[in-house]
């Protein structure tokens, strides 16, 4: 079954607690961004900043460069999944044998423009890919390429029970349509938190899912 996991995408601790607060009464698996400027364009709050409420399931987003440099916060963190870009340096092995042997699961992303066959090599240590159709860095005025569902069924002959996500512009218009297509996670911004109603929103979503 498809989830519905509301992200958050923030600059600092004000933004970062409004979005907290807007998507709290009802979301209990979140997809939380951030950016060390570099990956992405710009950047997002820092790692030091971050919180989020016990009863939650927390996928953090890593746009960073070199996120092995910042290893120790982010097991500090805690998070249910770390996921990185593909994209980014460091030594992937080491950085999934830590992350794993402290209990935090690994997943990838992928830009639209990064083939399946970059983390092939490594796909055992991976529990999680997220397909990639945004603005990295950014949320809202995305498009979802539905083109980019081809990765799915490349995903799914290397590692046929892995979980993969998606990230850009999900709506109630295309997102039965991805789930259709193998998306197990619907991460969404600017749907829910530029709604008026964001846990209306939110249901929208679900009903059209299920």
């Amino acid at each position: 079954m498809t989830t519905i996991c509301p992200t958050i995408t923030a600059e600092e601790p004000h933004g970062y607690r409004a979005q907290v607060e807007r998507i709290e009464p009802f979301a209990v698996r979140w997809h939380i961004d951030v950016a060390d400027g570099e990956m992405a364009p710009r950047q997002l709050i820092g790692l030091d900043k971050l919180w989020w409420p016990g009863n939650v399931q927390v996928d953090l987003h890593v746009m960073y460069k070199n996120p092995e440099e910042h290893l120790e916060l982010f097991i500090v963190q805690h998070p249910r999944l770390i996921i990185i870009q593909a994209e980014a340096e460091g030594d992937f092995d080491h950085w999934a044998a830590t992350l794993h042997r402290h209990g935090i699961e690994v997943g990838v992303a992928l830009l639209p423009e990064t083939p399946v066959s970059l983390i092939a090599s490594a796909i055992e240590s991976i529990d999680h890919v997220l397909i990639f159709s945004g603005n990295l860095g950014y949320q809202g005025n995305s498009h979802a390429d539905l083109g980019l569902l081809d990765k799915v069924a490349e995903l799914r002959k290397l590692k046929p029970l892995l979980e993969i996500g998606w990230d850009g512009g999900v709506n109630d218009e295309n997102a039965r349509q991805l789930a259709e297509g193998g998306i197990d996670v619907l991460n969404v911004g600017s749907f829910i938190h530029g709604a008026h109603n964001p846990g209306a929103a939110y249901a929208t979503l679900k009903e059209v899912i299920s």
